[in-house]
């Protein structure tokens, strides 16, 4: 279906309920920065297939709002005449709200399926467009219902992330979340995080591309566990062990009912920002709820002394396979046809060869020349191109292994390259050094190191438009919260054990990478006296 036909579809549903506009987030009900095709529903109706966008979609209008990292790529799979793009921290571009606020009329209503957005996103939504006198309906599933032919939930199979790699069994983990459950006199946790849930169980899945993780709901009691999920996804040696540790399971869509049965005098954790709004509005009004940044998160985040070990070796097996592949890059660069394609199957058969191999962590962005700076371009049989004995080629990719999970990028000139590519690289490279030479004291956030990264940058009036760096997950997904290292303060300070942190308090987050640029786009920067250079 072209994008039009798509849009009149949802838009004759939206007129149907009384609907004026419908806001179309990039999450599933787990919030997931990568969704399983199933919940796609902004990249079926715009054809974008970035990982972070919002659709909004009025009777007369459309637009997608996105941020620097999806910049080229929005321009290249919108459909301008049908969809606006709306480059989300430039200059006098409004945020979806503001422009909702300007092109619907006081009393008028806006749609978002409240399984899609967080608490604490429906709240601000709905807050901001109260200015107007604009209604939030959050009831609908307005998208998802003209979606025909809807590729199903997946299916998969749950396996076990053996004990030996996890350092903690799931009884030890439970009775840490109940430890901290204690002290903030809690008597539920709720969960629907998928790696979290992964993480505490000692389990892992194959339901999204890339990301080791299951569809599941958890519900956590000092005297019990409940798990929702498919049961046809657990094998019977693992529902045994579940049992024995005294995890009851239900299906995965009672989640729902299961809640407004929570006893009124319950004392219930939700993290604002990773529970959706849905599971928040089953509950009791009645119910005491205590919003928090999720223990689990934390717990999940600062790897325990066999994760780090683990990690340790992995990371050497991981640079090997990384060495493998720049030898042979420099020795049949111009010898044989290479293209951005093959060269990354080259990379993961290199990858393969390392022990405890299970994939890729996310789709390897190999680009060259111009690709390279697509910051998330995914090179395929339409726009894959030859890599020739000139220029500069960036890798970006990661491995899942069952020690630990892998993020790299690497610049390769692969022959003669401009002075002023030289010159950035240079500055990039200043920048990777002082941070990676960073002795800090307890207490420091990300914020505080990001300057270290782009000083150099400053100093001859470059930059980035995005973060320096981010956590990474324990064969788990390739992004990991709640450290950051970037320009915005998140309050969460940086401990050892979080992401590449060493016990030495030396940090090594991957590279920033030098990406090319088109001379009319650098032309164009350079006249706002500032340059940007895509980091991590």
């Amino acid at each position: 279906m072209q994008i039009s036909d798509k849009l009149l579809l949802l838009r004759n549903k939206m007129g149907a309920l009384g609907m004026d506009a419908c806001i179309i987030p990039s999450g599933d009900p787990h919030l997931s920065e990568y969704p399983a095709e199933h919940w796609k529903i902004r990249e079926w109706l715009s054809h974008f297939t970035g990982s972070a966008g919002t659709l909004v979609v009025t009777a007369e209008e459309a637009g997608l709002w996105t941020d620097s990292r999806y910049f080229l790529q929005a321009e290249e799979q919108l459909d301008a005449s049908n969809i606006q793009l709306f480059k989300e921290g430039e200059k006098d571009v409004p945020d979806y709200t503001t422009w909702l606020n300007d092109v619907l009329m006081p009393g008028e209503k806006v749609a978002v399926n409240g399984a899609t957005v967080s608490v604490s996103q429906l709240r601000r939504i709905t807050r901001e467009l109260r200015n107007a006198r604009v209604q939030v309906d959050s009831t609908h599933s307005v998208a998802e219902d003209v979606w025909e032919a809807r590729i199903p939930i997946p299916e998969n199979t749950v396996f076990m992330h053996e004990d030996k790699w996890c350092g903690f069994t799931r009884a030890q983990k439970l009775e840490q979340v109940r430890s901290h459950m204690k002290k903030e006199g809690l008597s539920y946790y709720i969960t629907a995080t998928l790696d979290e849930i992964a993480w505490v169980l000692n389990l892992r899945g194959n339901d999204v591309p890339f990301n080791p993780v299951f569809h599941a709901f958890m519900i956590i009691e000092f005297d019990k566990v409940t798990l929702f999920i498919n049961p046809h996804k657990l094998t019977a040696q693992i529902a045994r062990k579940l049992e024995a540790d005294n995890i009851k399971i239900s299906l995965y869509e009672e989640v729902y009912k299961h809640l407004q049965h929570i006893p009124e005098d319950a004392v219930v954790l939700l993290d604002p920002d990773r529970t959706n709004s849905a599971l928040y509005a089953a509950l009791s009004p009645k119910v005491t709820k205590k919003e928090m940044v999720s223990f689990i998160t934390r717990l999940k985040a600062q790897k325990n002394d066999t994760e780090v070990k683990n990690l340790k070796q992995t990371l050497i097996n991981d640079g090997v396979a990384m060495v493998h592949f720049l030898k042979w890059l420099e020795d049949h660069i111009g010898q044989e046809t290479i293209t951005e394609v093959s060269a990354a199957k080259k990379l993961k058969s290199f990858r393969a060869q390392q022990p405890g191999f299970v994939g890729e962590s996310f789709g390897t962005i190999s680009g060259y020349a111009g690709h390279g700076a697509i910051v998330h371009y995914n090179a395929n049989e339409a726009s894959d191109i030859e890599l020739k004995p000139e220029g500069i080629y960036l890798i970006d990719s990661g491995g899942q292994f069952h020690g630990g999970t892998t993020d790299i990028t690497r610049t390769v000139p692969l022959g003669a390259i401009p002075d002023q590519a030289k010159t950035d690289y240079t500055l990039v490279l200043k920048g990777h050094i002082a941070l990676a030479c960073a002795i800090f004291p307890q207490g420091t956030r990300g914020v505080h190191l990001d300057i270290l990264a782009r000083k150099a940058l400053w100093q001859h009036g470059l930059n980035y438009g995005h973060g320096t760096g981010h956590g990474i997950g324990y064969f788990l997904n390739v992004h990991e919260g709640p450290q950051s290292i970037r320009p915005q303060d998140n309050g969460f300070e940086i401990r050892t054990g979080h992401g590449f942190l060493q016990r030495t308090g030396c940090l090594s987050p991957k590279p920033i990478r030098y990406t090319h640029r088109k001379p009319d786009h650098l032309q164009s920067q350079r006249r706002n006296g500032l340059r940007n250079l895509h980091g991590i």
